[in-house]
């Protein structure tokens, strides 16, 4: 390992004791990836700040204890608890009392208040070609594809360790070669969509890229050129949630593939899959695991968490009010500021909105009655709620899910 004079410094305890060991697993990490030497990252997100065992706890608590202080700007993921709207948790008390200390054991570390996993929408976003130590999947997917920016899948403890030393292995996405598509998804028929329909095509994109590409960058041609920023934000989530995503081009659209051969490194890649309109209303049909017609008993939005745009779409769809059922969204606390200050807050709440901050609804215990189906607007949502939550899922539009809402059972806009 070429070791810099920073590293030497780190490694030898001069900038304090819980660099020094946390730097101790940052080396074990390259040495068991190849990497030959450590980059200076601009920025962390941990994902590790949701409570998953007593594991979880020890380790942060472990470098609070060494008085460490993370190095470079950290981002935290969601927690298990909403601390904002701490009654909306109906959990078991212990459990909950352990996600609260874990988020604030980060917070002692000098980590951001952000609890989101949609880090990128927070004044902390990062710029094109920062070397980052990212985790959470679908962080990870639009740091390197929409925004450029590079990072490598990292997990729980190790991205805590990078922020705590200020160094990421050189390996992987960090390095340009390793950025090429391998393989081509073809969406046919969609120039021409509408920006609701856009929504849809995209997550039937990330989820054929996550099934069909591994971990393999997919190049993804003809999405419409109404595709906006929170789509290729849902085409990220559900390709990482289907397949070991890391990283997607989609020509036209994101940064590194302003056309196919720049995508490719100009090398020649299969097609790995055609998507038209049939075989999107396939995939997306997928998503649903009751039929047209179903009584409902929740609306979940937000995964990853709503930005700031997609509440825009939101708020003129509240004149459907009142719903039959509840509607849950999750977000950050950026946004939630932001809907606080200029009285899109009150609105929500006026319309029955119940806005979950600093958590998720599929991944804690918050929506009141799973008893019946839920339905959501979120690939991601869609494909990990039957299995964490042991719920019938319905899929649709956005505008799907409040037509739904007001009828208590699954409609189609």
């Amino acid at each position: 390992m070429d070791l810099t004079a920073t590293d030497h410094d780190i490694l030898e305890g001069r900038q304090g004791r819980a660099a020094a060991d946390a730097f101790t697993l940052v080396l074990k990490f390259a040495e068991a990836v190849g990497a030959q030497r450590l980059l200076p990252c601009a920025s962390a997100h941990v994902d590790g700040c949701l409570y998953h065992g007593e594991a979880s706890l020890d380790f942060v608590e472990r470098y609070v204890a060494l008085e460490g202080r993370v190095k470079v700007p950290t981002t935290l993921n969601v927690g298990s608890v909403d601390l904002i709207h701490p009654e909306l948790f109906i959990g078991d008390a212990a459990l909950g009392a352990a996600g609260k200390r874990l988020m604030q054991a980060h917070l002692e570390l000098g980590c951001t208040p952000s609890f989101t996993c949609a880090p990128y929408q927070t004044l902390l976003r990062p710029g094109f070609g920062d070397q980052l130590a990212w985790a959470e999947s679908n962080a990870i997917v639009f740091a390197n594809s929409v925004i450029g920016a590079r990072t490598n899948r990292y997990g729980d403890f190790i991205d805590l360790a990078c922020a705590l030393t200020g160094r990421v292995p050189d390996y992987g996405l960090h390095r340009s070669e390793n950025r090429r598509a391998g393989a081509i998804v073809a969406v046919t028929g969609c120039k021409d969509a509408s920006p609701d329909q856009a929504g849809g095509i995209a997550v039937a994109a990330g989820l054929a890229v996550g099934r069909e590409c591994g971990d393999t960058i997919a190049a993804i041609t003809g999405l419409p050129g109404c595709t906006s920023e929170d789509d290729l934000k849902a085409l990220g989530a559900a390709a990482a949630s289907s397949g070991s995503v890391a990283m997607f081009h989609a020509v036209g659209l994101t940064p590194e593939a302003p056309d196919l051969a720049a995508a490719t490194g100009g090398r020649q890649a299969p097609v790995v899959a055609r998507l038209g309109p049939e075989e999107i209303a396939g995939i997306l049909a997928s998503l649903s695991t009751v039929a047209d017609g179903t009584p409902l008993t929740a609306v979940a939005l937000g995964t990853p968490h709503f930005s700031l745009t997609e509440f825009d779409r939101l708020l003129p769809m509240l004149d459907l009010a009142p719903f039959s059922v509840p509607i849950y969204v999750n977000t950050g606390r950026h946004e939630w500021d932001r809907l606080s200050a200029d009285g899109r807050a009150g609105r929500l709440e006026a319309a029955g909105i119940t806005v979950v901050v600093d958590t998720c609804t599929y991944v804690t215990s918050i929506i009141r009655d799973l008893s019946g189906a839920v339905m959501t607007n979120s690939g991601k949502w869609a494909y990990y709620a039957p299995g964490n939550l042991g719920v019938d899922v319905a899929f649709g539009t956005l505008a799907d899910t409040l037509v739904s809402a007001r009828a208590g059972r699954v409609v189609r806009a």
